[in-house]
This record gives C-alpha cells, structure tokens and sequence, in this order.
C-alpha cells in the first residue's frame, strides 16, 4: 500500500467496519432475520473520518456481487439544496433500472418519490407533503434492499446534509434491523444538530450488538514518528518529528499534507530545519489557503473560486465558463490545483482533496462581488443545462446582490413551486423570502407574500398569519379568488395557533365586505366553522340562529358551498342537543353514496377538510358510527393516495380510533392509537391540537380500563394540568377531561372547582360523585366533546342542563362514576353494585361506599327519559328498562352488560324510578331525590 495512503493507529475501526460487513454477509446468507446495522465514525475534521469509509467502500467494491453499495456525500455548498444526499445515494442504482421496473418498485409513490430524487421534474403543481416524500423515500429504499441487498449504505460528512435527507434518515433508521443493511455514517461531533446525534446514538444502543460508536482521537506522537520516519526516511531525528506533532496537534490530515509539503521542498527533518518545517505548516492542508491561491496565480485562484462554489465533481468545459476563463487557461489552472493537492482527479471529473480544503476556499472568497458573480454565472450555466429544474440553481440565485431585478424573482418562485411540488418547504421559503429582498415590482408584493404564506402554512403558522395579512393589506392587492383563498388559508392559520377568536373576527370582517354569491357563501361557511370551533362561544345562541338562517336561504341549492352551511349546521344541532334525526338528515346532504359530496372532499384545498371531519364527528355523536367509519376509512385512503401522509393522515386515523372507542372496543383503541399515532403527533410538535386530542383520548381510555395511574402520568408527561387549556375545540373536552384525571386522583375539591370554574360542570351535585354538602351523590362525568355555552355562566344549583333522552334525539353520553376517591372504571362501578364483572368473571365485595349510591345517574337518567310528560316520548311507550340499557350503552365504558336495576327496572315496575316509589326513596340520597324533583326537561340546553 502507498505510505502516503497508510492509516495510523486506525487498525480497530476499520477492522470494526469489515467484520460488521462480513457480518451482514454471513446473517443474510443464514436467513437472520435482523441482520440490520448501523456504524457511527465520529470525529474533528481531518480525523479520518473520510478515509475509514473509503476502506469500507474498498472492501465492499472487492466483492462486487455480494452486496449493493450506495453511497453519498454532504458538503457544505449544497446544504441548502433539498434531497441532494437521498439522491446521491439511491439515484445511480435506480438510473440502471428500466423505467417499467422502477413504476413496479415504486408502486403508488412514484410521482410522490421521483421528483425528490430527481427521476422526473418536480413541476409546478400541487405541493406534496413533505412526510408523505419521506415515507415514499423509505418505501424505495426498503425495496432495494429486499429486492437487491444486502444493502451497504455509506454516508460521509452527515453533518453537512441537507435538512430533508437528514430529516427522512433520522426516521429511517428505526426500521433497518429487520433489513438485510448496513448503514455507515460520519460525522463531526461539535457540528451536528444534537437530536440528530441523539436519535442516532438511541438506534446504536436499540441495535445491540450490531450498533456500534467510534470516536476517532488525535495521533499520538509515536503514530507521528512512524509516519514522518516511512516518508522521510529514518534518519529523521526526535525532536524534528515531536515538533511536526505539535504544531498539527496530531491532526492526520494535517501531518500528512505537511509531510507532502516537506518532501517537495526537500527539507532534510532534522533539528536545525524546525523553523522552515513551521513555515511550510502555515502552508499546508487548509491552512492559508488563500496565500497558497495567491501564489498560483490569478487564474488559477478564480477557477478554485468557481470550484468552491459548486462544490461539486465538474469537467473542465463547466468550470471555464463558470469561471470566466478560456478552455486551455482553465486546463492549465485545473493542472496546477491538482499538482498543488488541492484537487483531485476522477476519470474526466474533479473534486476538492478533502472537505476541509473545499470549505477553506470558498471562505476565501474575500470579495462580495466576486462571490455574486461567480454564483450568477453558476446559476446561469445549471439553468441552461435543464438539470434539476429551477429548483437546482435556487442556491446560487439566493446567493446573488438584490438589485431590483425581476427576472430574479420570477426565477425564484418558479423555484419555490418546484421545491413545493417535491416536498421541501423550507427550501420554498427560503427563495420566496429572497424574492422579497430583491424586491418584486408593486404589483407582484401581495401575490409573493401569499405564496410565501402557503409556503409554509403547516410548518410555521406564525409566518404564515404575518404574510397572509401583509398580503391582503397590500396596495395594490390580490386577484378576488386569490384574496379569498388568503383569507381562509389565514384562518387556518390562525386557528392552528389557538388564535381562533382572530380568525372569527377576519372572516366575519371580511364577509361584510363580498357581494352575495357562491364565494360569500363559502367565506360565511368557514367564519360559521371557526365560530363552532370556539371551546366556549360567548355568541352560541346567536351563531345558531345565524347559521340556521345562512342554510334557510340556500333555496334546495345542492352546491358544495350549500352543502358546507347544512353539516355545519347538523354538527350545532349536535352541540346543542337537538334532534339526532335533524342532525342526521342534514348530514346525509354533505355526503353521496356514503362518500363527502362532490366539492367536499378530503383532499379539497378550497374548503379544507374540516367540514367532512364535522360530518364524520356528526354521525359518530348521532350513533351512526358506521357511516363515520367509512367516511374517516375513506380519509385515510385519499390521504395516503395524496401522500399527505403528516398531520392529515394523523387525523384520519384519530378519528378512526375514536369510533373503535365509542364502540367499546378499548383495547383497538388503544393499539391504534399508542404506538402509531402518539409518535406521529409529538413529531408535529408540541400545541399541536393531533397532539392533544390522541394524549386526551388514551388518557380517556385508560380511565375507562381502570389504569387511572396510567392516565394522569401520561397527561403529566404531555402537559395537560388545570387551567392550561386551547382555545379551541379539542376531543374531549379539556377542563372535563382534566377534572376525571384529578377524580381517579382522589382529589374531588379540586375537580369541582375546575368544572365550576370553567362552567362544564353537568349539575350542582358534582361530577365527582359529591354534593356540595360532602354527602355523596350523583356522579356524571359530562359528553366527551367541548361543551359550547349558549346561555352565560355555569348552571345554577339544581339546574338541569341536560336535554332528556328519548325517541329521536341525541342519546346523551354519560359515564357513571362511583363516588369518593376510586377511579371511575366501569369494573368498580360494577363491583360496587355487587354485580359480577364481566371482564373478570368475579363478584367483589362492596366497597365502603354504599351500593345504591352507584346507580343514581342511572335511575336519574331513566327518570329524565320516562318520567316527563312529553307527549313523543309518551307515544313511544318505552320501558324505564329499555332507557336504562340505552344510557348505559352510549356510555363509552368496556363493559356491555347493563347493571342489574338497568335490566330489570330496578326489579320493580315503572313506579320504580319516580320519586314516590319505595325502593328509589331508599336508594337517593335525601339531597339527591330533592334534586331530582325539581329537574325539568329543558330543550335548548347544551351538551356538556
């Protein structure tokens, strides 16, 4: 081997990197089924980090056909370049395939994954959600290796990566140990972002034996000796070689380069030469790169500029026209850059020595306007070659001096569109940003600052209120269509960041403002959305009102705007505790053959998907959860088909969840939930309303199983405590929520005084199963969905806030909690009843509480249904047994058998649930019978 080329004291890693290859050999051929790897070379720049993995390439490369090797690069130009590691990495193996092979591996995330990995243009159309790109990408790169592998994957200089291949690598990793793949990775230390350094040192430590850290050191000054002695002969004496280690500080890349710088001035390493060896350090590596260019000459200086620049391998025609310079004056340049050391030579290709060298040039660029000439020429040159689109010479164009130049800025948004289009928003609005330093012409301002808005709707709500508001207050402003996608777009925005009392207030503004017609419609539809969307609207009767009038006026219209105002309007009827049929038959408009009507799809981007969630979220409450399971199915698929596979597909399959919870299917529930969607939540970041509604429901879930520990550290560790509520409307409803947790905590003061205090408390006689008195009573813990308040404060004492239920209206979802301390599972409610649990086959004594006491909400709910004097519910003729089992069953608990006063008619007749019979005299507590006899059925109140 060349001595120049030997690694010192670098034995253990590479040996560690050859057996962990020999490894993934052996366990493929074996059948192992996680044979997965992951190796991690860490350390400063010169370490050897790069060397390490060209001898793994080597040994890979020497046994071709026993595995498929991909490799890739980060370097410091191109960081800003979206996917450019990904497609360094998988692009060469996938442009050997047939186009027909590749549609076949690819499947249903070819149009998805192409773009980024730059196998079609990345067209200006519909942006792709960049989550849904990662997860195509995964799906590719899983297929290679189970159709190709085993897979070795090598990365160098990780913290130079573009923030979208380090963004789909750090999800990716987690699922390689059952793949037949190693993955080698390098890396400075002091230079990656932390939680990338985190996430890789976890998989290492998941992986065991086959996860592996190296942390490359310094050389010692023995290493140093041996390496000066092979070059420079032996005669090299001690103090010559323990000053070259010194003044490099053992740094590899720099001993050898002042090695290489020795040898060719001939300096005899001896003592007497130490101070011609500390001038040729100055020189040596990266150091002083700039007074090395300077003493090359000037054309050999502007074609190492150039080189920086595109950081990338180039042939000498692209870098004489980048550089400005004549075919055979570039040759010559490039000759001498390569004789200097400073490039190498592949084939027709070269590149910087090493990366350390290429960084020190490009910062040597001293000069501004040399700097944005060389990019301008550089943009120039990518854009007349058709290569990547306008999206590759995005990096070069943002680098150029602002000068009013609107060519530039069109440049750049056709960039934007592209980047968007591949699922890199980041990089969208980086460009759009630029274009606004430029600046765009007058009539360009609002349209680029909407576009930058949307951008980055998703991934930066504030930015996107700041824009969007610029925009529609620009002069002159927005095309009306335009406006009004702005307008509701800003709403969006607004109530993703728990402004949602703003977005009312635009809409409502901005309604007053259109002329009557489909536009108006839809704008009133979305302020009427926002408004339901409120926790706790001070205007609730009048938004009734005003949305009952809204769908009044449509005339019988059927368009999606019509359609949009009859859901909106099922779902306050929903709210409110009205008629279930009404809200049901208005919610049949929103949908055709089981499916969101035409215009009201979940992918539309007019009208968001919330109004067929507010359709699903309708029929769930009205029991028809069959239709809201295929509806909240068929989200999940168009959002799969669209690759909107982020906070969208999150949704969808919450609300899938949600079903399996209302159909007492606890342990599906939480299965669909936990593992998958609780991940997909944090990853969206904290406040975020997915991440909320999941950490809500399990905690909802685990309550119902009686795991109340469970529930209350989960909800500590997602920050849900008292007071510390969204605006918005989340599922279920946040103060309720909170006051079950502190229930199965025992502490009953405080959850009163949170249910009082944010006025969802049920009834006066609390939800804690405790009269103001301390006397036990009732326990109703109210309908998991946020309570909208129509009528002012909190009720008053003994006031009924609850709609009865009876023949075609909501049934009312209540849990039935046994009073004191205990966790209000549906096990002790039973056990307290001395009825035999279903779920564990066993009859439990009674605890210390009484057993009458844990059927009052039941009697109470029976009485309110049986005992009014409604002449429908007369006319019905329905049992007090048959309501018993109706409100025990809307209850979301995991049992399905109803206690034994629910069967049986609180083993009596009818009179067994009126306050003049016997047995219910001797089973309510004093307070509670006082109570119940003076509760009305009361029409318009709302649900809790």
């Amino acid at each position: 081997m060349d001595e120049r080329h030997q690694l010192y004291e670098r034995e253990e890693p590479l040996g560690l990197g050859v057996r962990a290859l020999d490894r993934l050999r052996a366990d493929v051929a074996a059948g192992d089924t996680g044979p997965g790897g992951l190796l991690l070379y860490r350390g400063a720049a010169g370490f050897g980090k790069t060397s390490l993995l060209a001898r793994l390439r080597a040994a890979a490369n020497a046994e071709r056909g026993s595995q498929l090797l991909l490799s890739a690069r980060g370097t410091e130009q191109l960081q800003g370049a979206p996917f450019h590691v990904v497609r360094n990495l998988l692009h060469p193996a996938l442009a050997k395939m047939d186009e027909a092979d590749r549609r076949e591996m690819f499947g249903a995330w070819y149009d998805i994954a192409a773009p980024a990995l730059g196998l079609i243009p990345a067209t200006a159309g519909a942006p792709a959600d960049p989550t849904g790109v990662q997860e195509a990408l995964s799906w590719v790169m899983t297929q290679l290796a189970v159709r190709q592998g085993p897979l070795l994957v090598v990365i160098d200089d990780l913290h130079w990566a573009d923030a979208e291949s380090v963004q789909w690598l750090a999800g990716y990793l987690g699922q390689i140990q059952p793949l037949p793949m190693l993955v080698a990775l390098a890396y400075r230390g002091d230079e990656l972002d932390p939680a990338l350094e985190d996430v890789l040192l976890r998989e290492v430590r998941e992986l065991g034996t086959r996860g592996h850290t190296v942390e490359l050191q310094k050389l010692s000054p023995n290493a140093v000796v041996a390496m000066v002695r092979s070059r420079l002969g032996e005669e090299a004496d001690d103090v010559f070689c323990r000053t070259c280690w010194s003044i490099t500080n053992g740094n590899p890349f720099f001993v050898t380069s002042l090695i290489d710088r020795l040898g060719e001035q001939r300096v005899d390493p001896v003592e007497e030469n130490q101070e011609q060896l500390r001038a040729l350090a100055a020189l040596s590596g990266a150091r002083d790169i700039g007074r090395r260019l300077e003493r090359l000459g000037t054309d050999v200086q502007r074609t190492a500029f150039a080189a920086a620049v595109l950081d990338s391998s180039f042939d000498l025609e692209l870098i004489s026209r980048v550089a400005g310079l004549p075919f055979n004056q570039a040759q010559t340049a490039v000759d001498k850059l390569v004789g200097d050391q400073i490039l190498t030579r592949t084939g027709h290709e070269f590149q910087f020595s090493h990366p350390t060298v290429a960084s020190a040039v490009y910062q040597s660029i001293t000069f501004p306007a040399m700097r944005t000439s060389i990019h301008s020429k550089a943009a120039d040159e990518v854009i007349a070659s058709g290569k990547g689109g306008m999206a590759a010479a995005s990096r070069h164009l943002i680098e150029l001096y602002p000068d009013d130049n609107p060519v530039v800025v069109q440049q750049l948004r056709q960039a934007a569109h592209e980047h968007l289009a591949m699922g890199a928003p980041d990089a969208a609005k980086r460009c759009l940003e630029r274009a606004l330093r430029e600046p765009p012409a007058e009539e360009d301002v609002a349209d680029v600052r909407y576009e930058l808005g949307c951008a980055v709707m998703l991934r930066d709500p504030d930015l996107t209120v700041r824009q969007l508001k610029l925009a529609l207050d620009e002069v002159p402003g927005l095309e009306p269509e335009r406006r009004l996608s702005a307008v509701l777009r800003l709403g969006q925005a607004l109530t993703h960041s728990n402004r949602v009392t703003e977005a009312v207030e635009l809409t409502r503004d901005e309604v007053g403002r259109m002329p009557d017609g489909p536009a108006k419609t839809r704008l009133q539809a979305a302020s009427f959305m926002w408004r339901l969307l409120r926790r706790n609207d001070p205007d609730g009767r009048e938004t009734s009102r005003q949305l009952a009038e809204l769908v009044g006026q449509q005339g019988g219209r059927r368009d999606p705007e019509a359609r949009s105002v009859q859901v909106l309007l099922a779902w306050d009827l929903t709210l409110r505790g009205e008629s279930a049929a009404d809200a049901l038959a208005l919610a049949d408009t929103g949908t055709e053959s089981g499916r969101p009507a035409e215009g009201l799809g979940w992918t539309n981007t007019v009208l968001g998907f919330e109004i067929p969630v507010m359709l699903g979220v309708t029929y769930i409450y009205n029991d028809r959860l069959d239709r809201a399971r295929s509806l909240f199915m068929d989200a999940a698929y168009e959002f799969e088909m669209m690759g909107w596979s982020g906070g969208h597909l999150g949704f969808a399959n919450f609300f899938q969840a949600l079903v399996m919870f209302r159909q007492g299917k606890l342990v599906d529930a939480e299965k669909a939930l936990r593992p998958t969607l609780l991940r997909k939540a944090e990853r969206l970041g904290p406040g975020n309303p997915l991440l909320w509604d999941v950490v809500a429901t399990l905690c909802d879930i685990l309550l119902a199983q009686g795991r109340s520990e469970e529930a209350v550290k989960l909800a500590e560790e997602q920050g849900i405590r008292p007071g510390q509520y969204p605006p918005a409307a989340v599922m279920p409803d946040a103060p309720t929520l909170v006051a079950r947790l502190l229930l199965a905590q025992g502490r009953t003061r405080e959850a009163v005084a949170e249910l009082e205090r944010h006025g969802t408390a049920a009834t006066w006689t609390s939800a804690a199963g405790r009269t103001r008195s301390g006397r036990p009573g009732s326990a109703r813990s109210p309908w998991p969905w946020p309570r909208r308040s129509r009528s002012g404060p909190a009720a008053s004492p003994g006031t009924r806030t609850h709609a009865p239920c009876g023949p075609g209206r909501t049934p009312r979802r209540a849990w039935l909690c046994t009073s004191g301390p205990r966790s209000p599972s549906p096990r002790r409610s039973w056990s307290c009843c001395g009825v035999r649990s279903p779920r564990s086959g066993s009859r439990r004594s009674p605890t210390s509480t009484p057993p009458r006491w844990s059927t009052t909400a039941l009697r109470c709910a029976v009485r309110a249904g049986c005992g009014t004097r409604s002449p429908r519910w007369s006319r019905a003729s329905t049992s007090p047994a048959t309501a018993g089992r109706r409100v025990w069953r809307s209850a979301p608990a995991a049992s399905s058998r109803p206690p034994a006063s629910a069967r049986t008619g609180c083993a009596r007749s009818r009179r067994a649930t009126s306050p003049r019979c016997s047995c219910a005299r001797r089973s309510w507590p004093p307070r509670a019978r006082t109570a119940a006899r003076s509760r009305r059925p009361s029409r318009s109140a709302p649900l809790a």
